[in-house]
């Protein structure tokens, strides 16, 4: 199924993981696992990052890392990285997001839609 324009599947799922991906403050970051734990289903991780690869335009994508702190993304990873620095994001010497100084702790509450 996809939607009107035909760009990207409709999934409700796809659409909780944008509506917690688009609270994520500027300079903090949330783990794909995390995203999937926050919306009540802890091993679909790789869910997450399936509706990523498809997000809307203007969704802060940057903000959305490995649990260990690496930056996903193939090509694109160089500039997902200048776009964290460019928030404040803190890495680690060896290139890995500081994810104890930048994860965001959102809660459920945080991300329902308003």
């Amino acid at each position: 199924m996809k939607n009107a324009d035909e760009t990207r599947p409709v999934d409700p799922f796809f659409e909780q993981v944008y509506a917690v991906v688009a609270r994520i403050p500027p300079g903090q970051v949330m783990a794909y696992g995390q995203i999937a734990r926050v919306l009540g289903f802890p091993r679909s991780a790789r869910q997450v990052g399936r509706a990523m690869r498809h997000c809307p335009d203007g969704l802060p994508w940057q903000r959305v890392v490995m649990a260990n702190g690496d930056i996903t993304g193939g090509v694109y990873a160089p500039l997902r990285r200048a776009m964290l620095e460019q928030e404040g994001v803190y890495f680690l010497p060896d290139g890995r997001v500081d994810m104890a100084r930048c994860r965001w702790q959102g809660k459920p509450e945080d991300t329902e839609n308003k």
